[in-house]
């Protein structure tokens, strides 16, 4: 890997999506906008905690969703243009690609995380013990592992359409065992030992955990390494799986 060509690589994608406002609304307004509205989908329950028990975990989830939509159609869109093949015929190396994307997109990801925890913890009153500067270290995590795991899926995609229908095999599986709707410990012993080795289990808890407890535990530590671990894992796959172009 070369610094210049990745940082080059970067430059060029983030000019790229500063032309593509709907990508940008997707993904900086939306996940805003979704806690916004489950902000006040809460406003009249009968236990004023509704929101920050099941808020902290969904801002992590949504900048995660948004991340690996964008992510993968966009590096799809740069196979099926061409782009990718011209690219990679130059002296830039799978790895310097891979990275310029992730660090572009991760840039993003920052912008995203620090807008959706501002206005969950400033505005719409989200309730948590710990600092906020936790929760948005997990949100930013979340960003992360999800460009990771869509810059990974856009290599087995033929189009756009396909892109998005990874979306039910790799998300929602994981959103529906991360232990948002049931507490992990206490679902089917298959289905929790399926569910500890999905990265959206830690992301889900990492939040809980700064939602709870006032310090650093050492679950909370476990679990960030845990999400930080699998992104950099699958940027891995990613770099190892991209292909010039579509089959």
């Amino acid at each position: 890997m070369n610094p210049d060509r990745t940082l080059a690589t970067a430059a060029r994608v983030l000019r790229q999506l500063r032309h593509d406002p709907r990508s940008i609304a997707l993904m900086l307004v939306v996940p805003c906008l979704m806690l916004f509205l489950l902000r006040y989908v809460f406003d009249g329950s009968p236990e004023p905690q509704t929101f920050s028990g099941i808020g902290a975990s969904l801002l992590g989830i949504f900048p995660l969703i948004t991340m690996f939509l964008v992510t993968s159609i966009a590096t799809l869109r740069e196979r099926t243009s061409g782009t990718l093949e011209r690219l990679l015929a130059l002296p830039l190396g799978k790895g310097d690609l891979i990275a310029g994307y992730a660090l572009a997109f991760g840039l993003v990801a920052v912008v995203q995380s620090v807008l959706a925890t501002g206005l969950a913890v400033g505005f719409l009153g989200l309730d948590v013990v710990g600092s906020p500067w936790l929760l948005l270290l997990v949100a930013l995590l979340d960003a992360l592992l999800g460009t990771a795991l869509g810059l990974f899926v856009s290599a087995f995609a033929a189009s756009e359409f396909q892109a998005v229908q990874f979306m039910p095999a790799v998300i929602f599986p994981q959103l529906l065992l991360c232990g948002l709707f049931t507490p992990r410990d206490r679902m089917a012993p298959a289905l929790e030992a399926i569910s500890d080795v999905l990265p959206m289990s830690y992301a889900v808890d990492g939040m809980n955990q700064v939602l709870h407890h006032t310090d650093v535990t050492a679950d909370f530590v476990r679990d960030a390494l845990v999400v930080a671990g699998c992104a950099v894992l699958v940027l891995a796959l990613g770099a190892a799986t991209l292909r010039r172009r579509t089959a």
